[in-house]
C-alpha cells in the first residue's frame, strides 16, 4: 500500500498560542529556543513527567524520495504537524534567513507499506515545482506533480513509471508553448499512452530489461503492470488522471471529495467495454478480467490487451480557499479505509 497526502491550502492558519501556565511549559519554550537557529537535525530530550516529545526531523530528504520536501516552514509549525499526523512522515527544513523564496513549496507526507507479497511492488513519485506553466507572456506559476503506482506481477513497471512519468508529462506541457493554456485532458491521455508504449518496448527488449524476479516466471514480463493515479496541482486547478483502482480524494472544508473513479471489472461501463472487445469478466475471488486481473485499466499487462487499456479518466477541479489536503493512495488503503476517515486522519 502506498499513498501521498499533500497540503493544498493556499494560506496556512496560524498556530494557537501556548499559555505559560506551568513550569514545564516555560522550560519547554526555553529548550526550543536554541534549536530555531540550528539547521541540522536535532533531537530534544524527553520531559521530566515522562511524556514523549516528538522528534524534530529537520534533515532535507534525499533525492531518491524528492528533491524538495517541506521547505520554508518554521520549527513550531513542523512540530505541530508531526503531532497531528501520527503515521505520516513529514521531512522538514528550516528556512534560512539568508535565502528567502517568494513562494513556499507544498507540504506533503508519504507512506509505503509492503503487504502480504514477497516484494514491495508499489512506487511513489513526488516532484514539487517540476515545471512552469505560463499563463501570460511575463507571468508563470509552479506546477507540482504527485503520483502513486500500484504494481502487480513485479515492481519494475511501477518503478519505470516513477522514473519516467513526470518527465513525459513535462515534455507534453512544454510542447504547448508558453503563450497558450495547457489542454490538460489531451496531454494527460497522451502521457499515459507514451508511458504504456515505453513499458511495452522496455519489457520486450532484453538488453534494457533489468534482472528481476518476474523474469524467472515469464521471459518477456508480459504479465506485469501497474495502476497509476497522477495529480498535477497548479495555483488554479487540480488535475487528476487515473488508470486502475487507485484513488485521489480531496478534503475540502472537512468534506471528502473523490476526484477519480476506480476502474473495477464489474463497473457496468467497464464490463460492457471488456465484453465488446471480446473479453470476459470472471468472478474468481472477486471480479477479474479473464479471471486474472482485478482491475480493468492499467499500464503494462501486454498479455491482457485490448481488454485492459491504459487510457486514463481525467478530472479538472477548480481550486478553492477551503481546501485542506489531497490524498493519493492505492487500493491497499481504500479497500479498508473510507474516504471520510482518511481525510479525518490526514
Amino acid at each position: 500500500m502506498a499513498g501521498i497526502c499533500c497540503e493544498v491550502v493556499g494560506e496556512s492558519e496560524a498556530a494557537a498560542p501556548v499559555e505559560p501556565t506551568s513550569r514545564a511549559s516555560r522550560r519547554r519554550r526555553m529548550e526550543l529556543l536554541p534549536f530555531k537557529l540550528v539547521a541540522e537535525a536535532a533531537v530534544l530530550p524527553p520531559l521530566e513527567n515522562g511524556r514523549k516529545r516528538q522528534k524534530l526531523d529537520l534533515v532535507r530528504p534525499t533525492s531518491r524520495d524528492c528533491d524538495n520536501a517541506v521547505q520554508n516552514s518554521d520549527t513550531d509549525k513542523l512540530e505541530k504537524d508531526q503531532e497531528l499526523n501520527g503515521s505520516l512522515n513529514f521531512n522538514g527544513a528550516v528556512k534560512s534567513e539568508a535565502v528567502e523564496e517568494e513562494k513556499e513549496s507544498p507540504k506533503f507526507g508519504m507512506t509505503s507499506v509492503c503487504g502480504r507479497r514477497r516484494d514491495m511492488e508499489d512506487a511513489v513519485s513526488i516532484h514539487p515545482s517540476f515545471c512552469k506553466q505560463s499563463r501570460q507572456v511575463q507571468m508563470s506559476s509552479d506546477v507540482h506533480f504527485y503520483g502513486v503506482f500500484d504494481g502487480h506481477g513485479c515492481s519494475h513497471v511501477a518503478m519505470k513509471c516513477k522514473d519516467r512519468f513526470h518527465e513525459i508529462l513535462k515534455e507534453e506541457i512544454e510542447a504547448c508553448g508558453g503563450e497558450k493554456a495547457v489542454e490538460w485532458k489531451g496531454r494527460m491521455e497522451r502521457s499515459f499512452e507514451r508511458m504504456d508504449k515505453e513499458v511495452q518496448k522496455w519489457t520486450v527488449d532484453a538488453k534494457e530489461r533489468s534482472s528481476c524476479r518476474c523474469e524467472l516466471q515469464t521471459p518477456q514480463c508480459d504479465a506485469v503492470g501497474s495502476t497509476a493515479v497522477v495529480a498535477v496541482v497548479t495555483p488554479d486547478e487540480i488535475i487528476v488522471a487515473n488508470c486502475g483502482d487507485s484513488r485521489a480524494v480531496l478534503c475540502r472544508n472537512g468534506v471528502a471529495l473523490p476526484l477519480s473513479d476506480d476502474h473495477k471489472p464489474d463497473r457496468p461501463d467497464e464490463m460492457l467495454r471488456i465484453q465488446e472487445a471480446g473479453g470476459r469478466v470472471i468472478y474468481w475471488d472477486g471480479p477479474r478480467v479473464l479471471g486474472v486481473l482485478a482491475m480493468s485499466r492499467a499500464i503494462g499487462d501486454n498479455y491482457l490487451k485490448p481488454f485492459v487499456i491504459s487510457e486514463p479518466e481525467v478530472t479538472i477541479t477548480k481550486r478553492k480557499r477551503e481546501e485542506e489536503c489531497l490524498i493519493l493512495a492505492s487500493d491497499g488503503l481504500w479497500d479498508v479505509v473510507p474516504n471520510d476517515t482518511a481525510c479525518g486522519v490526514a
